[in-house]
């Protein structure tokens, strides 16, 4: 826990070294903590579970999302299945994010089953790195899935600066028939419209129960400044903790910024853990953590 909170990182990149592109690499030695690379990675460029966990819980982070991508187009082709020796060593700290493209994955809702039913809390969709658009009909056999599972879709929503993005399709516009014509499907817009696209972003998670926005990749202190035509606490209300490691100076920090932007201690909670609590899959590990509300039983 961070503060008295539980604390979610809800966009966590520990790939295997070897399945990435170059860009990535040096991507995370300009904009992580020094030396980061050499701590976590392994001379064969696998993450050390024990040192990631190990990590995570000085940050006081309760439970990282762990994202892989199948993008080889832009980042690389960073395998689910490499991200489970992981979830193996501290099940309740990491849990596994799933992600297919619809361009090397058919059939693609049997893909989708087989990432969930190894654990995954949530679907990932990169249309920037990976070449498509999220309002695609070849997609909708996953969202069918993802909905009759109850388990939520996460799509990169905003500007990548990696060679080969495509940057015209994280127009959160896309996804404007996703959450009308499954409205039983959560969406989280991961890094909440970055670039041009905030007030959209915006937008859609006030106006849609089912849209969240992911604060991924944000620096904390420029968040009133994004969401200048919004009452900030408002829309606190649809934020998800979440932070891009190892892109990332500190989680702790960005953690404690978050809720110094003014957030009363029950927004608080929602940002950091509770929220995330009530949209990922499999987090129900974390009820116990959260501390009761005044006068009643634990949330």
């Amino acid at each position: 826990m961070l503060d008295g909170h539980v604390l979610v990182d809800a966009h966590v990149h520990v790939p295997v070294l070897t399945s990435l592109a170059p860009a990535w690499i040096q991507w995370a030695r300009d904009f992580g903590p020094e030396g980061i690379l050499d701590r976590v990675w392994d001379a064969e460029g696998r993450p050390r579970p024990a040192v990631l966990a190990e990590l995570f819980a000085e940050q006081g982070v309760d439970t990282a999302l762990l994202f892989c991508e199948y993008s080889p187009r832009a980042t690389g082709y960073q395998r689910f299945d490499d991200l489970l020796p992981l979830v193996e060593h501290d099940p309740q700290r990491f849990r596994p994010v799933a992600n297919v493209n619809p361009h090397l994955h058919f059939p693609i809702a049997a893909e989708v089953r087989r990432q969930l039913d190894l654990g995954a809390a949530a679907l990932k969709l990169h249309p920037v790195h990976g070449g498509f658009r999220c309002d695609d009909a070849q997609l909708y056999p996953a969202y069918a899935v993802l909905e009759e599972r109850g388990v939520p879709l996460v799509v990169h929503c905003g500007t990548s600066s990696f060679p080969g993005s495509r940057n015209e399709l994280a127009d959160p516009e896309f996804l404007l028939p996703v959450a009308r014509d499954f409205p039983g499907l959560d969406v989280v817009l991961a890094h909440g419209g970055r670039g041009w696209w905030y007030d959209a972003a915006a937008f859609m998670a006030l106006s849609h129960p089912n849209v969240w926005i992911e604060l991924s990749g944000l620096p904390p202190k420029r968040l009133p400044e994004y969401y200048a035509r919004y009452d900030l606490r408002r829309l606190a209300r649809r934020w998800i903790f979440a932070t891009d490691w190892p892109g990332v100076p500190g989680t702790a920090a960005n953690a404690r910024a978050v809720v110094g932007l003014g957030l009363d201690d029950e927004l608080a909670g929602l940002v950091l853990g509770g929220n995330a609590r009530a949209v990922y899959a499999g987090l129900d590990h974390l009820e116990h953590l959260a501390p009761p509300p005044p006068g009643g039983e634990p949330a």
